[in-house]
């Protein structure tokens, strides 16, 4: 079963949760080939409704304890660009997209993202653009 992990972490990111839970992002998630999608959504407001069909399943949490299970099962992480979700990504060796929120002030999240993309270690994009190479 290929699976996408998606976390916000301990924050907010309802535009995230919002975009990748989407119909058609659904619909382009399992046309890549994953048929599991686990949602860590934090503080969020935007709470999708989970379901399971023969093809495709969406999980929803809020927190746990640790992500490390998640992480580990998962063939591809989408994360806010916290400092301490992009690392236990790619300790664990997997491919990361980092989503930077828009909305926060002083945004360090940018500065973080684009140093490791520069490094080779990730793509990066906001819910408004597309990904960056």
């Amino acid at each position: 079963m290929k699976c996408v992990f998606v976390t916000v972490g301990t924050t907010s990111f309802d535009d995230l949760i919002a975009c990748v839970s989407a119909p058609d992002s659904l619909q382009k998630i399992e046309s890549l080939g994953y048929n599991r999608l686990i949602l860590q959504i934090g503080r969020g407001t935007v709470v999708p409704e989970p379901f399971s069909t023969e093809s495709f399943t969406l999980d929803v949490y809020r927190y746990k304890d640790s992500l490390r299970e998640d992480i580990q099962k998962a063939d591809l992480v989408i994360s806010h660009a916290g400092a301490g979700s992009c690392l236990e990504a790619l300790e664990k060796g997997k491919p990361l997209v980092v989503v930077i929120n828009e909305k926060l002030m002083n945004n360090h999240q940018l500065e973080l993202a684009k140093q490791l993309h520069k490094e080779g270690h990730l793509f990066y994009c906001t819910c408004s653009s597309s990904l960056r190479h």
